[in-house]
């Protein structure tokens, strides 16, 4: 099968899956996401009206578990689709997936940015926002760390994202044995005309870099 071909089969699939998972993401914010919220709001009323000791306790004890429960749904919903990224733009929307992440996680991600920033195509913004997503997984799971930056620099028909944690890191060895996570990372970017490049050194953390022309 030719290269082209192999490319136009990857995005056909990529923007398949991306339209359903905009459609559960909707789903989750707008049906499951709602009736926990409301849920947890009458156990809010019901604490108020009650005495005992024990009894408001075990209240107060669940309301902090379907309040945990929602955060990990809000979390889960944006990493289906983030509604924020049509409306307002990559930079926002990774502000906006930050900040539920480090609620989530326990890990400080600080988002910045030197430039103007740049209209993209939805198709590219998607590819982007979802390499950052899988960069900032992977800390989750294997950087023990508890903070990260990600760095947007915008210049002139460019814009170069990286995404840098100070966790443990790992080694040359490491990086060269292709993961799915960093395999998949890299064909998004080459589907869109990017790049993606990975350094790291053991105790000193890891960096994602990413960069895209912009027409």
């Amino acid at each position: 099968m030719k290269p082209n071909r192999v490319s136009a089969i990857s995005s056909y699939i990529i923007k398949s899956q991306e339209e359903e998972m905009k459609r559960v993401s909707q789903e989750l914010h707008e049906g499951v996401g709602q009736t926990l919220y409301s849920i947890f709001t009458g156990l809010q009323y019901i604490e108020t009206g009650v005495n005992e000791v024990q009894t408001k306790r075990f209240i107060r004890n669940m309301a902090e578990l379907l309040e945990k429960t929602i955060q990990e749904i809000r979390l889960f919903s944006v990493e289906l689709y983030p509604p924020t990224l049509t409306s307002f733009g990559l930079f926002t929307a990774m502000k906006h997936y930050a900040k539920l992440y480090t609620t989530t996680f326990g890990i400080e991600v600080e988002v910045n940015h030197s430039g103007t920033e740049q209209v993209i195509p939805e198709e590219q913004n998607i590819a982007l926002f979802r390499v950052c997503q899988e960069a900032l997984a992977n800390i989750a799971k294997y950087a023990d760390t508890s903070r990260a930056i990600i760095m947007f620099s915008w210049t002139s028909g460019h814009l170069n994202i990286s995404i840098t944690d100070f966790g443990k890191g790992f080694s040359e060895a490491d990086i060269n044995e292709s993961s799915f996570g960093l395999a998949a990372m890299k064909e998004r970017m080459q589907l869109i005309g990017g790049n993606c490049h990975i350094t790291s050194k053991i105790g000193k953390g890891t960096t994602v870099e990413i960069g895209l022309g912009i027409n």
